[in-house]
């Protein structure tokens, strides 16, 4: 069996995963998962720490879920033919799909210079917990409408070279 690690960077990236795991939308099962939950350890030397130490012997799939390119995870060179680490990306940021399940992907882009996607939807859509996995719950609590967002997300955004975005780990 295969063991991933999802790490998500913040609460509410955290939250749509678990939405995807319960309703079993996700290529891979909370069983899957290391402990069988979403981790919030973003550091590499903090991850390795914690849940690979000196006796790991299992090969494991790493999935980092976040909005950066850019951030970095380097794990020592002992875990590099065991661990494989993969970025999804959910640029600009995880809200936009809240911005696309509204249908207001076209006006955001007027002011997508000055406000970022979760500003956007306290701004201009009056959501003022965006980041709240209790929110997020609530608001994608019909999982079609969440899956739909993710797979509009993939269509409008470039997809960044060898990385991921979430739509990439939908069972359909």
């Amino acid at each position: 069996m295969v063991v991933h690690a999802c790490i998500c960077e913040g609460a509410a990236e955290e939250e749509i995963m678990n939405i995807l795991l319960d309703a079993k939308k996700l290529k891979f099962s909370r069983e899957q998962l290391l402990e069988e939950k979403i981790i919030r350890c973003r550091m590499a030397r903090n991850f390795q720490k914690r849940y690979l130490g000196k006796g790991f012997k299992k090969s494991l799939t790493i999935l980092r879920i976040l909005d950066s390119p850019n951030e970095k995870f380097k794990l020592d060179k002992a875990y590099k033919d065991k661990v494989n680490v993969i970025d999804v990306i959910t640029s600009p940021e995880i809200e936009m799909l809240i911005i696309i399940n509204e249908d207001k992907y076209t006006d955001f882009q007027k002011y997508k210079s000055k406000l970022k996607p979760s500003e956007y939807c306290i701004e201009k859509l009056g959501l003022q917990n965006v980041k709240n996995k209790k929110f997020i719950r609530e608001y994608f609590s019909d999982v079609e409408l969440l899956v739909k967002a993710i797979k509009k997300h993939k269509s409008l955004h470039k997809q960044i070279k060898d990385k991921k975005c979430l739509a990439d780990l939908l069972n359909e």
